[in-house]
């Protein structure tokens, strides 16, 4: 399983090592980076949003308790979601009921499929956190244009300015310069330098 760019790893070590210290910032910063690949996992095991929700705290509670003898940083997102998928299937195992037995049935029989998507979902999860890293560190007007250029279903350049009060004309140089930016921010650049696809073992 990949272990994520180098650059990531360094960031998840600081967060770590600063959590285990008792900085609430870095455990928030740990939660959030990894939040969406808790929710990938639930959402292979089917799972609807209060079922997700417990999960996710035990997942949480089980991380506090095993941070410290996490030694390498670089297998925490593996880490995560070995014990997210544990927790589904604990959550549905201990659920009882014929639906719940026949989506176990199901979840197991999937097993190979979901492991061999892991490395795929951690990656992703990596992409995510690194994406929202940079986008932080852009000046707040210029991530307000970024979110706004990617609002779904997309912006007239013409509403995007008249919402940040900017010219057209500046829109089009402005977003080069934020992408120039965030292509260049320490956690975005190793991944762009990563294979897109990691090398299953």
């Amino acid at each position: 399983m990949t272990t994520g760019p180098q650059g990531g790893s360094h960031l998840v070590a600081d967060l770590v090592t600063r959590a285990l210290q008792g900085d609430d910032r870095a455990w928030g910063a740990l939660v959030a980076r990894y939040a969406p690949l808790v929710m990938s996992v639930c959402r292979r095991h089917r799972l609807d949003e209060a079922d997700t929700l417990d999960v996710a705290q035990g997942v949480w509670l089980s991380l506090l308790e095993h941070l410290g003898s996490i030694r390498e940083p670089a297998a925490l997102p593996g880490w995560i979601a070995t014990t997210t998928r544990r927790e589904c299937l604990h959550l549905l195992t201990g659920k009882g009921g014929r639906q719940r037995a026949e989506l176990v049935g199901e979840v197991d029989g999937a097993t190979i499929d979901l492991t061999e998507q892991l490395d795929d979902m951690i990656v992703q999860a990596e992409r995510h956190a690194a994406l929202l890293e940079a986008l932080a560190d852009l000046p707040p007007q210029h991530q307000q244009l970024v979110v706004l250029l990617i609002h779904d279903p997309p912006l007239a350049y013409a509403e995007i300015g008249r919402r940040l009060d900017m010219p057209i004309g500046s829109i089009g140089p402005t977003r080069q310069r934020c992408l120039e930016k965030i292509r260049n921010h320490p956690a975005v650049a190793p991944l762009l330098e990563s294979p897109a696809r990691p090398a299953h073992r």
